[in-house]
């Protein structure tokens, strides 16, 4: 496996991923995949990750950050997404891809990553977990899907070395805080 950013020509494949993702019930809220525009636009422009199999090219799992708030003072705070082929999983490349997310996130100043997760998903909760997340707290009720109320947790991890009180923030001129 090859962890390459994530570009349009991937598309296809994560978007079959992210399709296999929602039917499970317990990955999104979201019914659909958008299209590549649509997607393109909802997250940030860094640090979007694909997993590709070395043999055939094909990607077998994708990572990237949405922003949380388009206030600048969270210019550094952004939502994890982390989904992997059914028939890749349990084979540590889920861990990669979140790793290596975290590495490239760091590197593009961002100092909080978080996860909603619902609670049934407890494979992606221990994957996280595993990767430094804590759990925040449960927002209980957050949302109606095929009619029904669901929770989600609350994970954040923090970065050790990107805001910390070792290291000044001062402006971007993106509007960010680096």
């Amino acid at each position: 496996m090859t962890i390459s950013p994530l570009t349009e020509a991937h598309w296809p494949d994560v978007r079959a991923i992210y399709e296999a993702g929602i039917a499970t019930g317990n990955a999104t809220f979201t019914t659909e995949a958008p299209s590549w525009d649509e997607r393109h636009r909802g997250h940030l422009p860094h640090s979007r990750l694909v997993a590709l199999d070395e043999a055939t090219g094909r990607a077998l799992g994708w990572a990237a950050l949405s922003p949380v708030s388009g206030r600048c003072v969270y210019g550094g705070v952004a939502e994890v997404s982390v989904y992997v082929a059914a028939e890749a999983r349990g084979r540590g490349l889920g861990r990669a891809l979140l790793l290596a997310l975290i590495a490239a996130s760091e590197t593009h100043g961002m100092w909080t990553l978080q996860a909603g997760i619902f609670p049934e998903n407890e494979p992606s909760v221990r994957l996280h977990e595993a990767a430094g997340f804590r759990l925040v707290g449960r927002r209980e009720r957050i949302g109606r899907m095929g009619g029904r109320w669901r929770d989600t947790l609350l994970l954040e991890r923090r970065s050790a070395v990107v805001g910390t009180d070792a290291e000044p923030l001062a402006p971007a001129t993106d509007g960010r805080y680096l």
